[in-house]
């Protein structure tokens, strides 16, 4: 038989097997459950959670597991975004408030393919004149990204908000490159 052969099945074998024993382990890694109590044995029925572990001599036996009914749910989050706008100088941005449990912010999602670091401001305006600005750094990259301000307690109705994100060349010059907006108009809406 060919050792190449052998060769490429074991190595096979092993990267199918790999998630077989991730799936043994189970999802409790580092005393961080997924809170769906899983493993595969579990799944498969070969495991008792309401098993108590055997107690060693003159100790009490430790009390049943309970079992996780899930994740706590997470608030909504609310959200008005303006359009995704794109420059021809290699930025894409959305800006966005958002709105949750009695809290209100801005958040711009972004992607910077110019080949240079930039600088982006975002800025919260809200009801009486209220204003929150953020600096951030954009990395020269093709990865996403997201700037945002710190959450304040909301101070009026969510539509009395809104966020302007500016992109520029962090130079003596600043040349902007993108100005996006959470109640921009679609391009071509006027």
């Amino acid at each position: 038989m060919n050792l190449r052969l052998i060769g490429i099945g074991a190595g096979v074998l092993i990267i199918l097997s790999l998630p077989l024993a991730g799936a043994i382990a189970g999802p409790d890694f580092a005393g961080q459950d997924d809170g769906k109590g899983g493993g595969l044995f579990r799944t498969l029925g070969l495991s008792d959670p309401a098993r108590t572990s055997p107690a060693p001599a003159g100790r009490p036996a430790a009390p049943a597991a309970t079992e996780r009914t899930g994740p706590a749910e997470q608030p909504r989050t609310d959200s008005r975004c303006g359009p995704e706008l794109s420059s021809p100088h290699g930025v894409e941005a959305q800006t966005c408030v958002l709105v949750a449990e009695g809290r209100t912010w801005g958040r711009s999602y972004y992607r910077n393919t110019s080949g240079r670091a930039l600088d982006a401001v975002l800025t919260l305006m809200g009801p009486a004149g209220r204003t929150v600005q953020i600096r951030c750094s954009v990395g020269a990259g093709d990865e996403p990204g997201l700037c945002e301000t710190p959450k304040e307690d909301s101070a009026g109705e969510p539509d009395s908000y809104s966020a302007v994100a500016e992109f520029a060349v962090p130079d003596d010059e600043g040349q902007l490159l993108l100005r996006s907006g959470s109640n921009s108009p679609a391009p071509g809406d006027g």
